[in-house]
């Protein structure tokens, strides 16, 4: 149920635009957030919630227990049979599913505008009713063991990755995995979900956000009706982590292993996220990333591919939302004959470059439009424009920083992507990734 990724994001999108003065954003008396984003088009509605917890929330020694926990949501509860959500979902011809991310777990449902109070009365019932035995329990917990098995323990990049951001986030809870360490997985019992459930699966702790062929006040009217009864529990979960420390040395990962069938380069640095940077620092990131990462265009992709040919793939991407410091990522997969240790030198002369002096302005333009654009095709997506506002909020941004974003984006300037590279991408602080095909084994 979760996706694929576990909540490690792909290339950031920046939020989703709209300056439709139409999407709303109220609270109910026990807490409950509510967004509400009005598209006409179709008579269909997108349904989510969003509860601020997500991996770096696990405790100590229990990590995992937030992915676990959303597999679990799906069982029964007092009021209905297990399965039986899903089963109305798929009777009404919707869709549904959850995924967990570092700093939130979300479940949504798409279904006919018709249907929403029942995707509201389901949903509100699990936030408080949901029933766990060790038999319902034992044989998901195997599920998620398999899971683990098959997305990382036999797949050399993801282990990569996960090693990575170990190395990364050495003090953070950013650098375990959202699936958990196996060993700790193994161990996760009933009473550890349920008491994780209880913290933090309260209205107080939740946002609501309904997109689609809906008015303000129908959805909220809905929500008193459903999610309103549930009664608050207090103050919301703290989040309170250790700060990552800043890096003073360049590190470097390497795994070897004989199931790699092409070698590849990964340099990670700690970068500011919407909520942690300064003014104007999270976008001139999202830019100078546009600028060096971007399919076909970036200079990472023109000069390590198609001028010097000592690449067949190079990129980046940054996850901007997070609710600490997150990371900025930049890869390259050589030619052959090309080894690592040339390519990251290729790759750092690139971004050196971008360190010594500003972009020129056409090429900014150009970086600056396509992000604008991209996050404007987005809104086509009903479940898009719905995700990026829940993102945003589980992570401590606001609707109208949604709103504006554009106008951030614009503002930045050739001396700020040049600053961001030059404080961010210092090759001192960085922890570089060494993927080899074990040719020993």
């Amino acid at each position: 149920m979760s996706e694929p990724q576990h909540g490690n994001t792909a290339a950031s999108q920046g939020p989703v635009i709209s300056k439709d003065p139409a999407i709303s954003h109220v609270t109910l008396a026990n807490g409950l957030e509510i967004v509400v984003i009005p598209d006409h088009r179709t008579p269909v509605v997108t349904h989510m919630v969003w509860y601020r917890n997500g991996s770096a929330d696990d405790p100590v020694g229990k990590s995992g227990i937030a992915h676990f926990l959303e597999h679990l949501m799906f069982k029964g509860t007092e009021k209905h049979r297990q399965g039986e959500f899903s089963d109305v979902v798929t009777a009404l011809g919707g869709q549904e599913n959850a995924f967990t991310s570092v700093d939130y777990t979300a479940y949504y449902q798409r279904v006919a505008r018709e249907h929403l109070k029942t995707m509201m009365e389901f949903e509100s019932d699990r936030m408080t009713g949901l029933v766990l035995t060790d038999e319902i329990v034992d044989p998901e917990r195997d599920v998620v063991i398999e899971e683990r098995r098959m997305r990382t323990d036999t797949d050399p990049a993801a282990e990569l990755g996960e090693a990575l951001a170990a190395t990364l986030f050495t003090h953070h809870p950013y650098g375990k995995p959202i699936i958990g360490y196996m060993h700790e997985i193994e161990g996760l019992k009933r009473e550890d979900a349920l008491a994780y459930y209880r913290r933090f699966y309260t209205p107080e702790n939740a946002i609501l956000v309904v997109a689609g062929d809906v008015t303000k006040d129908e959805v909220v009217t809905l929500a008193k009706e459903t999610y309103g009864k549930i009664p608050a529990r207090g103050e919301k979960p703290s989040r309170l982590r250790p700060r990552e420390p800043d890096p003073r040395s360049a590190r470097r990962v390497t795994l070897a292993d004989p199931k790699v069938e092409q070698p590849s380069l990964q340099l990670a640095w700690l970068a500011p996220s919407y909520t942690t940077a300064s003014k104007g620092e999270a976008e001139a990131l999202e830019v100078l990333v546009q600028l060096i990462g971007a399919s076909g265009t970036g200079r990472l992709h023109r000069k390590l591919v198609m001028e010097e040919a000592v690449a067949v793939a190079a990129g980046a991407w940054y996850q901007s939302s997070a609710i600490d410091r997150s990371r900025l990522l930049v890869y390259a997969v050589p030619r052959p004959g090309i080894t690592l240790e040339a390519l990251e030198e290729r790759v750092l002369a690139v971004l050196s470059d971008m360190a010594s002096k500003p972009v020129e302005a056409a090429e900014l333009r150009r970086a600056k439009t396509r992000l604008i654009a991209d996050a404007i095709y987005a809104q086509d997506s009903q479940s898009s424009l719905a995700r990026m506002y829940g993102s945003a909020l589980a992570t401590g941004s606001t609707v109208e920083d949604v709103k504006t974003w554009p106008d951030a984006i614009e503002a930045v300037d050739a001396q700020a992507v040049q600053q961001a590279a030059k404080t961010w991408l210092n090759r001192h602080r960085m922890v570089s990734g060494y993927l080899l095909k074990d040719e020993a084994a």
